[in-house]
Formats: C-alpha cells, sequence, structure tokens
C-alpha cells in the first residue's frame, strides 16, 4: 500500500514539470514571433547611373630599362683612377675612369713609325712602276691595291689605326645621361677585357615586362593606361601606358607585354611590381562587389523601395578591383541600390538607411 501511494506522489511530481516546460516553450515562441516583423535592419545604398567602367587587369611584373649598357676597357691595362661610385648620377661623355697609357702611347707611336716606313716603302714601289707620289691618284685601282699590299702599307695602317683606338679608350666614358651601378673595380689593379667595369642605367627609360592570359589579349592595346606599383612600396604607385604587346603566345598561353613607366626616384630596376591595366569600356550600370549577394545559388541585388528590400536576380559581367558591372531586369537608372547591411536581408526586408 505504501508503495502505491510513492508512486503516485512520482507520477503527480511528473506532470507538474511537463506542464511548466510546455508553457515556458510556449511563452519564448510568442516572443519570436512578435519580435521578428519588428527587426529593421540598417544599410547604406547608392543610386544607380550609368558611368564609365574602367576595366581592370592585374599582372605581375618586372621594372628594367631601356637604355642600360655594360661598359668595360678594351685593353689590359692598370687602372689608373676611377672618379665615379656607385649611384652616382653621370652625363654624357664623363669620364668613369682612366688606365695607366704608358704602354698604350708607345704602342701608338711605334705603330706610327711602322705607318711611316711603309709609306716610304710605297713610294719606292710606286716609282718602280713609273709613277711618282704626286701622280697616286692617276694610278690605276688594281695596280694600287698591288703596290699598298706589296709595300705593307695596308698592314701598318691597320695597326696604327687600333693603336690610336685603343690609347683613345683608356678613358671610359659614359654614353647617356644616367646612374652608375655594379662598379666594384679598384684603383691599380689590372682591368679586365672580358668582365664588365660598370653599369650605366638611365633610370628615367624604366619600363614594366609583364604577362597577361591569350584570353586577355582584346582587352588591352597599345597606349593603354597602367598603374605600376612595387611591392617593397606599397604606397608608391606610378603611372604608364603601353608600349609594346609581343605577338606570340608562349606554351603556357601567356603573352609578353612592356609598359613604359612615369619616372620616380624611387623606382630601381629589377624591382618587382604590381601591375594594373586600366581601360575605359563606355557607359555601364556599375555597382560595387559588396552590392552583390548570392541567394539559392544565384546573384541578387537588393534595391530599397518604400522602406523595403526588393531584390532582383542580377548577372555581374566585367569586373575590377572593387566593382561589377551588372544587368537586371527591371534595373533602370535612377534606382536605389543597397550596398551594405545586406547579408542577411531577404526579399521586403524592411531597412533603414544609415
Amino acid at each position: 500500500m505504501k508503495q502505491c501511494y510513492f508512486l503516485s506522489v512520482i507520477l503527480l511530481a511528473s506532470l507538474a514539470a511537463c506542464t511548466g516546460e510546455k508553457k515556458s516553450a510556449g511563452d519564448d515562441e510568442k516572443t519570436v514571433e512578435t519580435a521578428l516583423p519588428d527587426m529593421v535592419s540598417e544599410v547604406t545604398v547608392m543610386t544607380l547611373a550609368s558611368t564609365d567602367f574602367q576595366h581592370e587587369l592585374i599582372s605581375n611584373g618586372k621594372l628594367s630599362a631601356r637604355r642600360h649598357v655594360d661598359l668595360l676597357f678594351e685593353s689590359a691595362e692598370p687602372i689608373a683612377t676611377i672618379h665615379v661610385k656607385n649611384g652616382d648620377r653621370v652625363s654624357p661623355g664623363q669620364t668613369l675612369a682612366e688606365l695607366a697609357t704608358f704602354r698604350l702611347t708607345n704602342k701608338t707611336a711605334l705603330a706610327k713609325d711602322a705607318l711611316d716606313r711603309a709609306t716610304l716603302e710605297l713610294q719606292d714601289v710606286l716609282i718602280g712602276q713609273g709613277f711618282a707620289l704626286e701622280d697616286s691618284l692617276k694610278v690605276p685601282p688594281a695596280t694600287m691595291r698591288l703596290v699598298r699590299t706589296k709595300s705593307g702599307y695596308n698592314q701598318a695602317l691597320v695597326q696604327y689605326r687600333l693603336a690610336v683606338h685603343e690609347e683613345e679608350n683608356a678613358l671610359l666614358k659614359a654614353p647617356f645621361d644616367g646612374i652608375v651601378a655594379n662598379l666594384f673595380a679598384k684603383p691599380f689593379n689590372v682591368a679586365s677585357t672580358s668582365e664588365v667595369f660598370c653599369t650605366v642605367i638611365d633610370p628615367r627609360s624604366l619600363e614594366a615586362a609583364f604577362t597577361v592570359l591569350e584570353s586577355e589579349l582584346p582587352l588591352i592595346r597599345t597606349g593603354d593606361k597602367v598603374l605600376v606599383t612595387p611591392y617593397a612600396l606599397s604606397g608608391e604607385t606610378t603611372e604608364g601606358r603601353i608600349s609594346e604587346i609581343n605577338p606570340l603566345v608562349d606554351d603556357n598561353g601567356m603573352v609578353q607585354v612592356k609598359a613604359s613607366v612615369v619616372y620616380s626616384g624611387k623606382l630601381f630596376e629589377g624591382m618587382n611590381v604590381r601591375v594594373s591595366i586600366q581601360r575605359s569600356l563606355g557607359k555601364q550600370f556599375v555597382v560595387p562587389k559588396e552590392a552583390v549577394v548570392i541567394r539559392s545559388g544565384k546573384q541578387v541585388i537588393f534595391t530599397l523601395v518604400d522602406g523595403k528590400a526588393l531584390w532582383k536576380y542580377a548577372q555581374t559581367g566585367l569586373e575590377n578591383a572593387g566593382h561589377y558591372t551588372v544587368t537586371a531586369d527591371g534595373l533602370k537608372e535612377g534606382d536605389v541600390v543597397i550596398t551594405g547591411g545586406n547579408i542577411n536581408l531577404a526579399h521586403e526586408s524592411p531597412v533603414t538607411v544609415k
């Protein structure tokens, strides 16, 4: 009997507990139902208008100078003086370094003496052929060639010209306005005729070499504007223009392109750069990328009408770093497009503009 009494008490307690839980759940449900219609999302908007769309292609490239020359001496003589150092700006004809000229000067003197003796021998041969020296212009060309060869005059003249050339080039001069680089030689060491003494670079002739996909070729042409940003100097952006498109597609489907870059004192040859190619494609509907969201696997943009967000299925076209071109049924100029706060919006959600 006591057991039955305890069982009854337990059953009554369980029923009371279940009744309390159902009531609590019902109260929560009622709270949610009444709260949802009152939730208003804050959004940012823009007024849609046809604008010039700047199409943008991004590529990686490297800077190089169109005017870049490696200078070296033509004679293996000791370096007497070096007048410049790396980073110095030089002007055309400025002397960069000079060799000791003792051997070169004497070599030129010996060559001149040999040429004088060959000239005397030439005169003797001409006289033997019945011609006086003052009549040399009357000598038949075939006879003159024979006489010059027989006397050794031709060989002596070549040797003299070579000696004069080497002596003149004992002074290494800048061929154009530029900056000295890769100068590692030291005075009094013998100059190498096979290794570069220094390099002169014209920083005003920098160009960016980069590649584009074969499919992107119709979107670029010579003269298009580019923006060049060195990875080492993220805040330094320089303008340029496409100057050359190589008419050859490589095995990877890439095409080499070059763009001349406006001079900037912060750019150096060999820098790795980010190249942005921009070209205006005429008037189109353009929206920020944030305005396009995905609903049920499709692209959607929201327009603001009477305080509600109405979605339209949209198709994006071209893009640049921050914008799409879009088309959508019923989309027209002057529509107010929601550009922010649209992540959780549904069709006809109430919204307010920030």
